[in-house]
């Protein structure tokens, strides 16, 4: 479990539409996002209250494509919601579709993570979210990739709770960047390799 401050981010982009608006991956406008997003916030009398209920559903009702064994890779946010389970940076996009269609500004973060403690000089990059509370005028960072023993990831507006504590001595790193968009180099490994196997063959180390 990491609980841990939350590191300067810096926003891509000032303008905070930049972080509402629809693309081809974060298709927030499609109708099955649209339903999505409403059937989840019905009951939500506040946009925090819509962030963590979106949250923990994409965080626990979708599951990462590795801890199923499944073997279709996907991208686009509708694509993760039909098939039921994306790996970490297709469920990010997943969360990003659902808020901004709720009208909430989200972006895309990054780190550099060991991919296995047995090889600890290969890296793969791991992808997660940053969500703006207005309430608070900050950004919060928020990790759906999926609890398991030794994950616990949480929706906390004082501190940060994501799924991978950071390890600098071996070489782990924090991007600080909030993106407005998914990193071409992440969609275009997504889009190319269809199997489960293939992409982890080939996941991005660095931005």
């Amino acid at each position: 479990m990491s609980i841990a401050l939350p590191i300067a981010l810096i926003s891509e982009s000032a303008r905070l539409a930049d972080y509402q608006a629809p693309s081809t991956v974060v298709d927030s406008e499609h109708p099955v996002i649209a339903d999505r997003a409403r059937s989840l916030t019905t009951a939500a009398t506040s946009p925090v209250e819509q962030i963590k209920l979106v949250y923990e559903w994409v965080r626990d009702a979708i599951a990462h494509t590795y801890d199923i064994q499944a073997e279709l890779v996907t991208c686009t946010a509708s694509e993760v919601l039909a098939q039921g389970h994306g790996f970490c940076f297709a469920k990010a996009h997943l969360l990003a579709a659902l808020l901004r269609h709720c009208g909430i500004p989200t972006g895309f973060c990054y780190q550099r993570l060991v991919f296995d403690d047995a090889q600890p000089t290969r890296y793969t990059l791991h992808g997660l979210n940053a969500v703006y509370l207005a309430e608070l005028d900050r950004w919060v960072r928020l990790d759906a990739r999926g609890n398991k023993p030794g994950v616990q990831a949480e929706f906390d507006s004082d501190r940060e709770q994501l799924a991978f504590p950071i390890r600098p001595h071996l070489g782990e790193v924090d991007y600080p960047t909030i993106y407005t968009q998914p990193n071409p180099l992440v969609v275009t490994a997504l889009q190319t390799h269809p199997t489960a196997a293939d992409l982890i063959a080939h996941l991005p180390a660095v931005l």
